[in-house]
This record gives C-alpha cells, sequence and structure tokens, in this order.
C-alpha cells in the first residue's frame, strides 16, 4: 500500500480485546455493542469497558446498569 492509496472503510461489530487503560482491535470494524443496553458505540466513542468481563458500554449509568447497582437519586 502506498501514501495514495486509501484503506476500505471498516464496516460492522468489530472484535476488541480490552485491556487496562487501552483496547486492542482484533477484527476490524466500526463499532461495538454495549453490553447493558445493546447500544451501537462508535470506536472513537468507546470510553468504558469491563477488563474482567471483556465487556463494552455506552456510558458510566450502564456499567453501573451491568453490575446490578443503582445509581443514587
Amino acid at each position: 500500500m502506498n501514501r495514495f492509496e486509501r484503506r476500505p472503510l471498516s464496516v460492522g461489530e468489530a472484535e476488541i480485546e480490552y485491556l487496562d487503560g487501552e483496547f486492542r482491535i482484533l477484527r476490524p470494524g466500526a463499532f461495538v455493542r454495549c453490553a447493558a443496553t445493546g447500544a451501537v458505540i462508535k470506536l472513537e466513542d468507546l470510553r468504558y469497558w469491563n477488563v474482567d468481563l471483556q465487556e463494552p458500554y455506552a456510558n458510566p449509568e450502564a456499567k453501573l446498569q451491568r453490575l446490578g447497582i443503582k445509581p443514587k437519586a
């Protein structure tokens, strides 16, 4: 591949390995699905995940929901 060629855009769901503070893309894709809500999360917006469970979350509330913790009112 030279500098004038463009890589094809990745479409579909990515396969990710979630690490401490970062993640590794195992299969390219444009998004992952939230483990709690099923919402689509674009890879550039992915900020929350659980390393032990290897699951992504759309937001902090979704992570709490998945862990069975009710947010304080």
